[in-house]
């Protein structure tokens, strides 16, 4: 393979796992504001799945993944922040990480500490970012606070494992949710406080147990419509329904004449790529997540290895909920 030819994931309609193919591309030089990155390991996530189904619009044909690690190769004009040779890591629009290396935008892709494998940092970034602005920006009235509790949907997911952690760091009581009895042990493992498996129990009567009838501050959902109508019910007065994702389907439309009653509530949808829209942002949430990291407070799961021959799998283990922690592609 010579230098600039790299393998690639690439659809070229939306639909199922079977959309995705293996190609080669020519990868040239990085523009302005662009950096040419060898990659090491590629994160898999459901926006890649979103994107691949077409619940998220994408102009075709797609190359899909949105995070990844490697070593940067070039440096084009306008990029302070990296150099030949850095070891480095990104969550980024456009979508693209399926691949040996590839040309994108720098204002996203923040130097690895070397304490920090490729694989660790291919894995986190997305979802560590994720969990980084859920518990530290998207926050109900009044702020939380030690003591708080807090209700994170799929607490056995790439998101969840690293937001159980977080949470306890924080001194935050949080009761997780997942679809089987292995998946809530590894939940209470990693930090959670209670773990509710959802096809088992009714969660919002268990909640309301646990919290002596007052309910949680706060709803982290990346779950969408299987959880939604309870997770309402789960929140005390002025508390914040947090959707960041639709594993089960998008919500169906509603009213938001339905908040009142059920204490005026509060209800936002959040997206990475909002929180990470400049280089300043993206560098501070970064520094964060790689200081949890590194202290020891937060561990980065890697639950699934892929080749990328392997994608289609991938997919279909991550749509089937067979996945835990983070799943990355191996180069």
């Amino acid at each position: 393979m010579s230098p600039n030819q790299s393998r690639a994931i690439r659809i070229d309609q939306t639909g199922g796992p079977e959309q995705l193919k293996l190609v080669q591309v020519t990868v040239g030089e990085p523009g302005p504001g662009e950096i040419r990155i060898r990659h090491k390991a590629v994160g898999l996530n459901f926006i890649d799945v979103y994107q691949r189904s077409g619940l998220y619009p994408n102009a075709m044909p797609l190359q899909l993944g949105m995070e990844a690690a490697g070593v940067v190769e070039a440096v084009g004009e306008g990029v302070p922040h990296l150099q030949v040779g850095d070891r480095a890591a990104y969550a980024s629009q456009p979508p693209g990480a399926y691949c040996d290396l590839r040309v994108m935008p720098a204002k996203c892709v923040c130097k690895l500490p070397d304490a920090i494998s490729f694989e660790t940092g291919a894995a986190m970034m997305l979802k560590g970012l994720t969990a980084q602005y859920l518990l530290k920006k998207t926050l109900p009235q009044g702020g939380l606070n030690p003591g708080d509790f807090v209700l994170f949907h799929a607490a056995a997911g790439g998101v969840g494992l690293i937001a159980c952690q977080w949470a306890k760091a924080l001194g935050l009581r949080l009761i997780g949710t997942a679809g089987s009895k292995e998946k809530c042990a590894l939940a209470l493992a990693n930090g959670a406080e209670f773990a509710i498996n959802y096809v088992a129990e009714d969660f919002a009567a268990r909640v309301k147990e646990i919290t002596d009838g007052t309910g949680v501050k706060v709803v982290y959902d990346s779950v969408g419509k299987d959880t939604w109508d309870k997770s309402l019910d789960c929140l005390a007065p002025f508390g914040l329904m947090a959707s960041f994702g639709n594993a089960s389907g998008p919500v169906a439309p509603m009213a938001p004449g339905i908040l009142g009653p059920k204490g005026s509530l509060y209800l936002t949808r959040q997206t990475l790529f909002t929180h990470i829209a400049t280089r300043e942002s993206t560098q501070a949430m970064a520094d964060d997540l790689f200081a949890v990291v590194q202290s020891g407070k937060v561990t980065i799961h890697i639950g699934q290895r892929y080749t990328l021959e392997d994608v289609q799998q991938a997919h279909r283990d991550l749509e089937a909920r067979q996945t835990t922690g983070c799943s990355v592609l191996t180069l």
